[in-house]
């Protein structure tokens, strides 16, 4: 409770803050080639950064004002190569920036409250921002979107670095799982359906449809009373899109089912090829016996594998439910670089690691029952080791995947400073002079020091 008032002081300051300088003391107060940045520019970004829960520290000020200086470049030279931004990438990130928001001040009624303007008016004075950043962050990836790095790159970056401060790597293991979900019969399923139905009976019959979504819905979206914002046909499942464009403002679909669970929907507002609904849902959970099948299903396969019928591999090919592995015989990604080298340290899930760690190379764990840490789903799981590599440290015999990303990233980030540094020279660049105390802004003064001077 404590933090959440600080947090909402931190807002009331700000805003009240935001408000006396748009009315008192707006300015200019950098300019970037024909663009300008306003101070009221550099506080709506500071009262983002206090609204996401940080400390109030001026300071942080001359990093916002740096990264609107290179939002301005990089927007400029968006408009040279003619690269856009859809209305949709635009909305879309609002949305999640204003969720953010309402979850952090305790809801939509707390957050226009201490913002003392409606969400509305709040994202559409985001919105050019926005719609700036997401073009500036598209233009940064097609600088540097061709850019690889060859085997020959790879080794002299690697013998550019001291050797002494290699990276040193724990153990990392490569490894495959093999997933059987349960699966509910029609009898298990209907007593998710009949809540469902009750909750949709008690809006029909005059229950506010935020309010219960808010009270009973089990969507990542019940404190926002369900609500989705725009999304075209192809962001949902089929079921789900089949029932939201099929409808007209305000009306309230039937209990549908979906792989999540069911669900019932109303249309708050249509907008072309887009559509922004609410809705509230049951997940199906699994019940005693649907885990008792599924544990049987998996001893099954056990046996097939021990008893060389078939290789891991296949049957994870064959029997996994897991479509993330599935269709690569099981087998899992490291999501950061998708290397298949797994640091062991970055198991965070107890029940993974205890499967996992007595293996011998080779060997398959017993059937687990693993529950799903962010949807609190549970499922059978077996797994397989296929490789252990000990303590070590980095080497371009085991570790060329990951060398070869620092080796790209490291030219990436030499690309990117190179393009600013030819754009600072020749676009004109003036910096308010109470900001030029800013360590970070010092090298954005030497182009125009030198532009001056000619």
């Amino acid at each position: 409770m404590k933090k959440l008032l600080g947090i909402l002081i931190i807002l009331t300051v700000s805003i009240n803050t935001l408000s006396a300088q748009e009315k008192l003391v707006d300015r200019i107060i950098a300019t970037v080639g024909n663009a300008q940045i306003l101070q009221s520019d550099l506080e709506l970004e500071y009262t983002q950064f206090l609204a996401q829960g940080n400390k109030p520290d001026d300071k942080i000020k001359c990093y916002i004002l740096q990264q609107l200086l290179t939002q301005k470049l990089l927007a400029q030279q968006a408009v040279i190569d003619s690269v856009e931004v859809s209305e949709s990438e635009v909305d879309d990130q609002l949305n999640f920036r204003i969720r953010n928001m309402v979850q952090r001040a305790g809801g939509k009624e707390r957050l226009e409250e201490f913002l003392n303007r409606s969400i509305l008016q709040h994202k559409e004075e985001m919105r050019p921002a926005v719609a700036e950043q997401l073009k500036g962050n598209k233009m940064q990836g097609q600088i540097v979107s061709k850019i690889d790095v060859t085997p020959e790159e790879v080794k002299r970056y690697f013998n550019s670095l001291d050797a002494d401060s290699l990276p040193y790597f724990n153990t990392e293991i490569e490894y495959a799982q093999l997933v059987i979900d349960p699966v509910l019969t029609k009898e298990e399923k209907d007593q998710f359906r009949k809540k469902a139905e009750g909750y949709r009976q008690q809006v029909l019959n005059g229950s506010d449809f935020g309010t219960i979504a808010r009270l009973y819905s089990e969507d990542g979206s019940a404190p926002y009373g369900g609500e989705l914002g725009f999304n075209t046909r192809e962001n949902w499942v089929k079921e789900f899109s089949a029932n939201a464009f099929r409808l007209k403002k305000g009306e309230i679909s039937p209990v549908f089912e979906t792989q999540f669970g069911f669900h019932f929907l109303q249309v708050l507002e249509r907008r072309g090829e887009e559509v922004n609904v609410r809705h509230v849902l049951v997940k199906k959970q699994a019940t005693f016996e649907s885990l008792n099948r599924a544990k049987a299903k998996i001893d099954s396969v056990a046996d097939l594998i021990r008893n060389n019928k078939l290789t891991f591999n296949q049957a994870a090919s064959i029997y996994s439910d897991d479509q993330n592995t599935k269709y690569a015989g099981g087998v899992v990604s490291n999501m950061e670089d998708r290397s298949t080298l797994i640091p062991m340290d970055q198991l965070d899930d107890v029940e993974v690691f205890n499967a996992i760690d007595p293996l011998k190379v080779g060997e398959i764990s017993k059937p687990i029952v693993y529950t799903d840490k962010r949807l609190g789903e549970k499922s059978y799981r077996i797994y397989y080791l296929r490789s252990r590599i000990p303590p070590h440290k980095a080497n371009m015999e085991q570790d060329f995947a990951k060398i070869k990303e620092a080796a790209r990233q490291d030219k990436i980030n030499r690309t990117l400073s190179e393009w600013f540094e030819s754009r600072r020279e020749t676009t004109y660049i003036d910096i308010n002079p109470e900001f030029l105390s800013c360590e970070e802004l010092k090298i954005w003064t030497k182009p125009t020091k030198e532009l001056a001077g000619k």
